[in-house]
């Protein structure tokens, strides 16, 4: 069974809008917390970690 789960930043009535996330068969999977039923993007572990880090840096592009 795929554990979705979203950044504790996201609780609260201020804070809606997010993504979840979930390990899924070795790539991780992605998709809007709020329309779960459209489905989900899957990537990379490696892919996901240049995201993550192009987030934190605050960067729009690869």
């Amino acid at each position: 069974m795929v554990q979705w789960r979203k950044s504790t930043r996201s609780s609260g009535a201020e804070n809606t809008d997010c993504v979840e996330v979930a390990a899924f068969f070795g790539s991780v999977a992605v998709r809007d917390s709020k329309a779960p039923e459209y489905g989900h993007l899957a990537v990379s572990r490696a892919d996901f970690g240049v995201l993550v880090a192009q987030v934190k840096r605050g960067s729009p592009e690869s």
